[in-house]
């Protein structure tokens, strides 16, 4: 048996048996959870391509209309899921405990209900709100239409990512990758149905590629619904069973870490957002350069934030074990596992850069020469993104574990937005760098982010983890 670390002292060296057997634990819950997150991703791909087979307008339409509803979707996804390091917390603390994990389940359950009205009355009246924001007006109103079938998926959403969360604490992750995989290939048929009318379906156009995966999300919990009462385990802790009861102790605690949550995933996610905007300014080659990169850097992503997700769990399982020692060996393997992944989509991001990018053109063709000059540049910072985009991730996750959210959330704002925002801007429009400068400072803020968050980790370890956190639990 390996015997926990004292406050203040450094991991030890990844050699050890220790670190070969953390791996393997969290390797065993991330992979459905990078697996689901990938699903996850395909569903809003196959509504892109879907809609650009109706029309270029209805493709511009769809685009216009996710990228309104997308803050308000990751926020509620961020507060929802601090069920996750809770019910951890709680599962650490004590393995037989029934009423915690379903108490902390249920909290979310019932925010859902506080999140969707107010979101949905937004939505509803987005063609309104996209008028005013400059859009014109017929593109406002079919983004309205898609928004007047796609809002609903609100609800079911947060509901599955809700008990997913929960799912995962309970080391149940294999549904979740399961309903994901159902629910694109259900998006992918309803698509084609209720866009085209066909099999004697009606041809709602962009409202239905709306609906159809808000019946998607649908479908996929309830298969998580479902799995609940066929686990033995799951069964026990009856996450959907009887009255929703409202713990106000237990919700607050939910909202105190969740909110900043989303706050900070939807502050990374603006200044992604507010990228494209700004490179569009630069020039179409350049904005068209960007996508593809970006799409290359989005897909790597997706094992740092399942991984990172993974931490969170671990983590809190050794957070409500009160155990300093585990707290540290499962975040750093999280971290060493990132970075060792990062490191090698980095250098394939360098070796074979032209190869990666034959996948969204023609890289030879004479006529895409300037996109791919661009998109050859980027790829370069790209790969020094991956590092620091991998860092920042499995640091906030690292953090989430240990109940701590506020301050990365204040990190994540201070880093993206007052250091690598102005530095992009400048190096883009004051300098020959042009949408290369956009890319430096994307990649100084990841890495500013990234290097506060470890830096907050190693304080907290050094602390032990508990004393400024003590009451939590007892109040949970």
């Amino acid at each position: 048996m390996f015997q926990p670390l004292s406050a203040g002292e450094a991991p030890a060296s990844p050699v050890r048996g220790w670190f070969a057997r953390e791996a393997a634990a969290t390797f065993a819950l991330s992979w459905p959870l990078v697996l689901a997150n990938l699903a996850s991703s395909a569903m809003t791909t196959t509504d892109i391509m879907m809609l650009g087979r109706l029309s270029p307008e209805a493709l511009a339409a769809g685009a216009l209309g996710f990228n309104l509803f997308m803050p308000l979707f990751l926020f509620g996804i961020g507060l929802v899921s601090a069920a996750s390091p809770i019910a951890a917390s709680l599962v650490g603390a004590d393995s037989t405990d029934l009423v915690g994990p379903r108490r902390a389940a249920h909290q979310a359950f019932l925010s859902v209900v506080i999140l969707v009205l107010p979101m949905w009355a937004i939505l509803w009246n987005a063609q309104y709100i996209l008028v005013a924001f400059g859009e014109e007006p017929g593109l406002a109103a079919q983004a309205g239409t898609y928004l007047h079938g796609y809002q609903w998926c609100l609800a079911p959403a947060f509901l599955f990512f809700a008990a997913r969360s929960v799912f995962a604490a309970l080391r149940r992750t294999a549904p979740t990758l399961i309903a994901g995989l159902v629910g694109v290939a259900i998006n992918a048929a309803l698509n084609y149905l209720l866009i085209f009318g066909k099999l004697g379906f009606p041809a709602w156009g962009v409202f239905g590629s709306g609906l159809a995966t808000s019946l998607s999300q649908l479908a996929m919990l309830g298969l998580l619904v479902a799995y609940s009462f066929f686990d033995p385990l799951l069964r026990r802790h009856r996450l959907f069973s009887g009255v929703w009861r409202l713990h106000w102790e237990s919700f607050a605690q939910l909202w105190r870490l969740g909110a900043p949550t989303g706050a900070m995933i939807a502050v990374e996610i603006a200044i992604f957002a507010s990228t494209v905007l700004v490179m569009g300014l630069i020039g179409k080659a350049a904005l068209e350069a960007h996508a593809m990169v970006f799409q290359i850097a989005s897909l790597a992503f997706m094992v740092p934030l399942g991984v990172s997700q993974a931490a969170t769990v671990r983590v809190g399982h050794a957070y409500g074990a009160r155990d300093a020692g585990q707290v540290s060996r499962a975040g750093w393997t999280a971290f060493w596992m990132v970075l060792a992944f990062m490191g090698t989509s980095a250098a394939t991001m360098l070796l074979i850069p032209r190869f990666l990018l034959s996948g969204f053109i023609d890289v030879s063709a004479p006529a895409n020469a300037q996109v791919v000059a661009f998109a050859l540049s980027f790829v370069q910072i790209a790969a020094l993104f991956q590092i620091f985009d991998g860092a920042q991730a499995v640091g906030a996750g690292m953090l989430r574990g240990v109940h701590d959210a506020r301050l990365p959330m204040l990190i994540a704002f201070f880093g993206y937005w007052v250091v690598g925002a102005p530095i992009g801007i400048y190096l883009a429009f004051r300098t020959p760098l042009s949408g290369l400068g956009l890319w430096i400072g994307l990649a100084v803020g990841l890495a500013f982010v990234a290097v506060l968050l470890l830096s907050r980790w190693r304080q907290k370890e050094r602390a032990g983890f508990f004393p400024e956190c003590a009451s939590d639990l007892r109040r949970a």
